[in-house]
């Protein structure tokens, strides 16, 4: 596996290089299979004037919620090695780009310094860095920190005089704490660049001392968040079984901390040759951040609503001042954001340089940075200390968008070359975003609406691209689709033609029951208004599939496909007919059938990050013998393939493997009194969950 580089500085102020090893990513292909009979929210008709046809189709479905953004959303990293952490300009560059929330000390930083006397043995600490100082910067741009207590070289008592420091005697009300940094970057799978003191590295031993930590913390101040480390799936150490393991570092922690914590932690540096390649490596995300969400339901159970996801570093890893990787940042901002992250914190305020190159004509240093340090390297420098890069610009485009508390809805395009994201807002506005990915063309959106008929006035715009200094108020184009220039980022805002409905948003839906093919779910009845009925969505992309409908706050759905995985939005509608916004979304699977007359075990021996070795059982519990077998199954991912396969003969197309007896292991007993085992060897490009679902011979079976 390839080592990519990430840098922090070394005493003399410059950067040391920091090496992690990450697997190789690719884009991931999204495809939405058409449903006939779709029960579509309506949608509003098309302004006079449009054009019969546009570039690039844009699907915005304001009926479809994909959650509020969190009063945490939008982050930075901050770190105790830049003298520059509580500039003046720093308050008002942050407090312009709507940062809420900023994480200290510093990443790797964290597992060594020590918050008491101001030290980082081993790393470099700036003058006018303490805590103090930083939380006068936090509340100076009305923000909250993110605070890492340090795992690799501090102690549980530490870290609760932290809390008792921060939040008992100063009252700074600090509610996130981080248990450690990457502390699975300790070397307990190879590669080390976290210092971690501890004799034993396991991820075991991680989550002995998370719930010391977390019991120590709380006793001092109950009400605040404790979060566990994770590795992102898909990307390396994911998958690794280490010595004297019995799982990888996901399974083994949250199978004993997702009792206790109330977040978990992962980061994200998708990397690539060039960040336009990062660009493309966004679509791996949502996959990602769904097997999180998997992994936690598994340990949690019912608690799972409870832990949230904090996604505390990332960046492209490539070309990181250019234009390109602004595009990136308001891309994966919001696709974390839309995906159940409740905090996204940029890597990182200022960085430092560590080459020059020329990327879309302007000059590029490598630099993690959101804010020039005003480094040099030979005889080029940067521009003066503090001046943006593009991706600050892209983090503050997202305040034309949406602010915490407003609703995002699902959004999407005709083009892979643009993006979309869209939110509806606090006041009734409704706004998307439009990503132009292509360097070259200038894209024109037609945006359809459904769910939300907008005014036949002109939509504001704003517009961040080439020739402007600064996130733009622009004019609309006039009489047809909006112009999306080359690399830039447009967002149209449109205000509501009809008054909103008169009844509130569900509360978010729970499963209080389900099985093979059917699942009930139940909610809470809006705050404000009377809903004379409840009708409940399912996310198709950006069509909306009517599942079920009730007069009370409960609904059972019926006819589901077993094994199947399903999103779902309630909507209350009132009196008048009006819909009010949705709930909530909600995802939810039914089981394998439990009486079924096969059962099929799925297990993953070993894994690396972007493969594996996995093995597949096969039992025939019915009363009669089975002379030659096939078993289907679908992958969940696009980026999950087979390799190399024996005891079997495995095909595949796209997402789907077929698999028949080698002959020697055709014949099945009845009643589980013989079984047929194979394995192979895949390949993930992202995520690997396991497969949910496996026929024999044309029957749904039992797994385990």
């Amino acid at each position: 596996m390839p080592l990519e580089q990430r840098s922090t500085p070394g005493r003399s102020g410059r950067h040391r290089t920091r090496t992690a090893r990450r697997r190789p990513a690719a884009a991931l292909a999204c495809a939405f299979a058409t449903v006939a009979a779709l029960a579509a929210i309506p949608s509003a008709p098309a302004a006079a004037g449009q054009a019969a046809e546009a570039t690039v189709e844009v699907s915005v479905n304001a009926g479809l919620g994909l959650g509020t953004i969190d009063r945490a959303a939008f982050g930075v990293n901050t770190a105790i090695w830049d003298s520059h952490m509580n500039d003046p300009e720093v308050v008002d560059l942050m407090g312009d780009a709507g940062v809420n929330v900023m994480r200290y000390p510093g990443g790797s930083y964290g597992d060594i310094y020590h918050w008491k006397d101001h030290t980082a043995p081993g790393g470099y600490v700036a003058p006018g860095t303490g805590f103090d100082e930083f939380m006068g910067t936090v509340r100076a741009t009305g923000s909250q920190p993110m605070i890492i207590a340090n795992y690799g070289t501090g102690t549980a008592q530490e870290a609760a005089d932290w809390v008792r420091y921060a939040n008992v005697t100063k009252g700074y009300g600090a509610k996130y704490w981080e248990i450690g940094n990457e502390i699975y970057g300790n070397g307990h799978y190879g590669s080390g660049w976290e210092a971690d003191d501890h004799p034993d590295k396991s991820p075991r031993e991680y989550a002995r001392n998370v719930l010391e930590y977390t019991r120590a913390m709380k006793a001092v101040d109950p009400t605040i968040k404790v979060g566990a480390v994770l590795t992102t799936p898909g990307d390396w150490p994911d998958g690794i079984v280490g010595e004297g393991d019995s799982a990888d570092w996901n399974h083994t922690v949250l199978s004993a901390v997702a009792g206790t914590v109330d977040f978990v932690i992962v980061h994200s540096y998708p990397g690539g040759a060039t960040a336009d390649e990062a660009l493309d490596r966004v679509s791996r995300l949502p996959g990602q951040l769904r097997e999180v969400r998997r992994q936690i339901d598994r340990y949690a159970g019912e608690r799972s609503a409870e832990i949230g996801i904090a996604l505390t570093e990332v960046n492209s890893n490539v070309q990181m001042n250019s234009r390109p990787n602004g595009l990136f940042a308001a891309d994966v901002y919001m696709t974390a954001l839309e995906n159940g992250v409740f905090n996204v914190d940029w890597w990182n305020t200022h960085n430092g340089p560590t080459k020059v190159e020329t990327v879309d004509g302007e000059r590029d240093f490598d630099d993690f940075g959101l804010l020039s340090s005003g480094g040099c390297v030979g005889d080029v420098c940067q521009p003066p200390v503090n001046t943006p890069f593009h991706p600050y610009f892209g983090l503050k485009s997202l305040t034309t968008l949406g602010r915490p508390g407003d609703t995002m809805v699902a959004s999407s395009t005709s083009d892979d070359q643009v993006a979309a994201h869209a939110v509806h807002r606090a006041d009734g506005t409704l706004s998307v975003m439009l990503i132009n990915k292509d360097p070259d063309t200038a894209h024109t959106a037609d945006i359809d609406y459904a769910g939300y008929t907008p005014t036949a006035q002109a939509p504001v715009v704003h517009r961040y691209g080439r020739g402007d200094t600064d996130v733009t108020r622009v004019p609309a184009t006039s009489g047809g689709p909006q112009v999306l220039p080359p690399y830039s980022i447009t967002t149209v805002t449109v205000a509501p033609h009809a008054a909103s409905a008169s009844v509130g948003a569900p509360v978010a839906p729970e499963v209080t029951a389900v099985d093979s093919g059917t699942a009930t779910l139940s909610w809470t009845a809006p705050a404000r208004g009377t809903a004379v009925r409840y009708e409940v969505y399912e996310r198709l992309g950006t069509n909306a599939q009517l599942l079920g409908t009730s007069t009370s706050p409960s609904v059972t759905l019926r006819n589901l496909p077993p094994g199947s995985e399903h999103t779902v939005n309630v909507l209350a509608r009132d009196a008048d007919g009006r819909l009010s916004r949705p709930s909530e979304p909600l995802t939810f699977a039914t089981t394998a059938p439990r009486d079924s007359s096969c059962l099929v075990n799925y297990r993953v021996d070993t894994g690396w990050g972007n493969g594996f070795v996995a093995s597949v059982t096969v039992t025939n519990l019915g009363d009669t013998a089975i002379n030659g077998w096939t078993l289907d199954f679908a992958w969940p991912s696009a980026g999950q393939s087979v390799q190399s396969a024996w005891n079997a003969k495995v095909t595949g197309s796209g997402t789907r493997v077929h698999v028949t007896d080698n002959g020697q292991n055709a014949v099945l007993a009845p009643k589980g009194g013989s079984t047929a085992t194979f394995g192979f060897v895949g390949a993930n490009e992202g995520a690997n969950p396991p497969p949910t679902v496996f026929t024999l011979n044309g029957t749904v079976c039992r797994t385990s």
